[in-house]
């Protein structure tokens, strides 16, 4: 008789570690850190508190362990620093959207610039010769697409942002940042549910503002039936809704449930029809902030390779004055880059290539005048190297992490390139995120 093959163990975990003292202790805030919360020190211990300033003394606890530190929760405010405001939104200090609604304007600009100079500094990226051009903020109500969580818990759906460091899950009535035709599906989305969901049954929304409605797309439904959706296109109605689709995963393509307008975003002189829930810039106004200094980043040039080229944000724009090669690895992006390219008979060609296994060599760049290049968050590490090595004399980075930007504008001006100018845009206000574009010369 074989042996009894035994279930592979468990690794054993490690308990969490025990705060340096139960009660709670007195400290000054010193700086923000890049996530936005005040850092303190106590006997050698880091501390990070939320919603504090530069100045603040408080009597704080110790709360979870994170990465190097603390936690701190608050217990008293002893002494206020300078630089306060009153939040915006009644949901800020439980909803994780937004870190910073307790700065003032200028307290709330220096340190968004001050955490993106820390990192291009840490990178020597900010010597002479480089322009730190002024940021670009969005404004309030401008956010045009969001994914939120729906869940079910007994009669009542919860939908809306999880809790900073949580799984915990704000139900939303109001949020400052996003834009107000978004914010009123909210409620009846809510009621819609209601009937779809099993108790504590959870769903991810994802809605997007395009320029002639709401797309909706619903993700982790089970897959809906004759009932389900007579209630869905019946709800895509009563909202005026352009589309309204579903998924059963993430990484599989929407099935539309009613598509009642042809959902078209303007790019250049285009219109195209993006996937549903397929990515678009945050805002209007950021997005307009980001192609203004990309067009103004490749000067002159004549033929432009536009990399990571999405459903063409900059590629249709670009192709205003130059003719356009845009590079996208996902299919439904590049189908709608084909649907654009179609409109301008001839101007923009387009490929569809997964620049991180497969990225343009100098043998395919050389031919270029300027390259641009906008990779998800992670970065374009293989392709950086491959431009690096090419004669292109125009590179425009544009890039939703400095972290990753820093690392990618290393390997191009180790390859000969210099880093001229630096355009921060802001378009996902009071939080940590900054977004830039990064113009390099030959």
């Amino acid at each position: 008789m074989p042996p009894r093959r035994q279930a592979p163990r468990r690794p054993a975990q490690r308990p969490a570690p025990e705060p340096p003292t139960r009660g709670p202790v007195e400290v000054s805030i010193t700086r923000v850190g890049g996530r936005g919360d005040g850092l303190a020190e106590w006997q050698g211990h880091r501390l990070y508190v939320p919603q504090t300033l530069v100045g603040d003394r408080l009597m704080v606890k110790f709360g979870a362990h994170r990465g190097d530190g603390w936690e701190g929760v608050p217990v008293s405010l002893l002494e206020e620093g300078k630089g306060r405001t009153d939040p915006a939104c009644t949901h800020f200090g439980s909803c994780g959207g937004c870190v910073a609604q307790h700065m003032d304007d200028a307290t709330y600009e220096t340190w968004k610039l001050e955490a993106l100079t820390t990192v291009l500094s840490r990178c020597g990226l900010l010597g002479d010769g480089v322009t730190l051009h002024p940021v670009a903020r969005t404004p309030v109500g401008s956010r045009r697409r969001a994914v939120m969580n729906a869940v079910r818990r007994g009669n009542r759906v919860w939908l809306g942002f999880n809790e900073a460091h949580s799984h915990r899950l704000v139900d939303l009535s109001d949020c400052t940042v996003l834009a107000p035709k978004l914010l009123a599906v909210v409620a009846p989305l809510r009621d819609a549910l209601a009937p779809l969901l099993a108790d504590g049954q959870s769903i991810d929304v994802a809605l997007t503002l395009l320029d002639d409605g709401v797309d909706l797309v619903l993700e982790g439904l089970s897959r809906p039936d004759l009932r389900t959706l007579e209630h869905l296109t019946d709800f895509a109605a009563s909202q005026d809704l352009a589309r309204l689709s579903w998924r059963a995963r993430e990484g599989q393509p929407a099935e539309p449930i009613a598509f009642r307008r042809t959902g078209l975003l303007g790019f250049g002189a285009v219109s195209v029809s993006p996937a549903p829930g397929a990515f678009l810039q945050a805002s209007k106004q950021g997005e307009q902030a980001l192609v203004a200094a990309t067009l103004a980043g490749v000067g002159e040039a004549e033929m432009i390779a536009d990399l990571f080229a999405g459903s063409g944000t900059f590629t249709f724009p670009l192709a205003t004055k130059a003719k356009v090669h845009a590079v996208e690895g996902d299919p439904t992006a590049y189908n709608s880059l084909m649907g654009g390219a179609r409109q301008l008979g001839g101007k923009v060609t387009a490929e569809k290539r997964d620049l991180f296994r497969d990225p343009l060599t100098p043998y395919d760049l050389n031919r270029f005048q300027a390259v641009v290049f906008d990779p998800p968050r992670a970065g374009a590490q293989a392709q950086a190297a491959e431009i690096a090595a090419s004669t292109v004399p125009a590179v425009v980075g544009v890039s939703c992490n400095p972290v990753s930007f820093a690392r990618d504008a290393e390997l191009l001006i180790q390859g000969g390139y210099r880093l001229t100018d630096i355009w921060p845009v802001d378009q996902f206000l009071w939080s940590a995120h900054m977004e830039l574009v990064g113009w390099f010369r030959r």
